[in-house]
């Protein structure tokens, strides 16, 4: 009976996945500042961050083909299918548009660059990002179109293109809903794969506090906090600016659609803390794809929509590229006019959606506009060393704004379960959750 008793106490008192990411983000700034510049501390914790991402790469691809396999299959409406996508798009491209257009404002308004001698910033080496922008611009729009469609659909899976194996898995589910019932024993595979893939999830959560650690310590042991301050007001403008984004922008959309955006963020609470430490995007995808079913929105929405956006509506992304490509452009004296800032506005709409998907797509944006407004690309390298920390703000809206977006979609088409989502939010905030969002026996 006593063992029960403490055992129901250690329930009560254990620390939320949210907490013990927290707690790992400050324990490696410590350990970033006590292994400042030191190489043999640097690569142990790159490794064992790499490790933890690694893991997470792992199990994405598996959920995504699974639950949308499944979600497809379910829905085996091809107008249906259409009109979602349709919607997605068209949301993920005004979306994308606002947050462009956020970040040129609040770069007009506060003007970050008046307030930095660029000569006197330590630079940093972006020769791999030149690399992959000038293969980016060699290749056009029509290679990243054509791209869509795979020719080899595990050199896909084994090359971790999001947008091909969508494609393929939307007609796998479409072509699984044709056969009937032949179809029976395919759905219950994935089915079977999915809740594997969720379990193993669980699993992976639990080293999260680890690789936060190894992933921030390594930052700050590479850069030292000192490197930090002439470009200080730059992240906070940016930050502050993410922040704006999320409960203005997304609350009043929400609120368009009758949702709360309060509700939503607790419910993803720990997968924006996340996200904000490891700066990865993939690190909460497969929670987020888990937690928005729990949250009432159909599996065919949510394992469509999510994935989709992942690549397609990175709006943290798109605030940080105006507003750095702004900064840049004050920063070397550069007077941008009107009709050059909404040249610049045209061209992070396509180019950012041009290469969906390439490591360090972010830069990449960056390295590929710039030079069409003047902006020296130089330039690029003195903020090259700020730009994870950066990253793990504009993380943060990506996954936030995913979440709304399966939510919203899953709205409009009348496949959200109000019902469900109050019960799965009062289930969170009882702490009536486990670590990875299951329901406690």
């Amino acid at each position: 009976m006593k063992k029960e008793v403490k055992l129901k106490n250690y329930r009560h008192f254990r620390l939320s996945l949210g907490w013990q990411i927290l707690i790992g983000l400050a324990l490696g700034i410590i350990l970033g500042v006590v292994f400042y510049g030191n190489n043999t501390a640097i690569t142990a914790m790159q490794n064992i961050g790499t490790m933890f991402i690694s893991l997470i790469q792992m199990i994405v691809l598996p959920i995504v083909v699974a639950c949308l396999i499944t979600g497809i299959a379910n829905m085996g409406d091809l107008k249906k299918l259409g009109r979602i996508g349709g919607k997605t798009i068209i949301y993920f491209e005004i979306m994308t548009t606002i947050a462009i257009g956020l970040g040129l404002l609040v770069g007009n308004v506060f003007h970050p660059g008046d307030y930095i001698n660029i000569h006197q910033l330590h630079s940093s080496n972006i020769s791999q990002y030149v690399a992959t922008a000038k293969t980016v611009s060699h290749s056009g729009i029509w290679s990243t179109i054509m791209g869509i469609i795979p020719t080899n659909v595990f050199k896909s899976l084994s090359a971790g293109d999001m947008i091909p194996v969508i494609f393929f898995a939307v007609f796998f589910g479409l072509g699984t809903a044709a056969i009937g019932e032949q179809g029976k024993i395919i759905l219950d595979f994935m089915n079977a794969v999915a809740e594997a893939m969720f379990k193993v999830t669980n699993w992976v959560m639990h080293t999260a506090p680890i690789g936060v650690c190894a992933l921030i310590g390594v930052t700050v042991a590479q850069m030292g906090l000192k490197a930090l301050a002439p470009l200080g007001y730059f992240i906070f403008l940016a930050y502050v600016t993410m922040a704006i984004f999320i409960v203005v922008v997304m609350g009043l959309v929400a609120r368009l659609f009758g949702l709360n955006i309060w509700h939503l963020l607790r419910v993803i609470r720990d997968e924006m803390v996340l996200g904000f430490s490891t700066a990865s995007s993939e690190a909460a995808l497969p929670k987020i794809i888990d937690k928005m079913g729990k949250y009432g929105v159909s599996q065919g929405i949510v394992s469509f929509v999510v994935p989709t956006g992942y690549t397609f509506n990175l709006d943290g992304s798109a605030i940080y590229q105006s507003l750095a490509a702004l900064f840049l452009a004050q920063a070397y004296g550069i007077h941008l006019s009107l009709s050059q800032q909404v040249t610049l506005l045209i061209v992070l709409m396509i180019t950012s959606k041009g290469i969906a998907g390439v490591p360090g797509a972010s830069f990449v944006v960056l390295l590929a506009t710039i030079s069409s407004i003047g902006v020296p690309v130089q330039g690029l390298a003195f903020i090259a060393g700020i730009d994870r920390l950066v990253d793990m703000g504009r993380t943060v809206v990506n996954v936030a704004g995913n979440s709304l977006a399966a939510v919203i979609i899953g709205k409009s088409e009348h496949e959200f379960d109000a019902e469900m989502s109050d019960r799965y939010l009062a289930e969170i905030r009882a702490g009536k959750t486990t670590v990875a969002g299951t329901k406690e026996g």
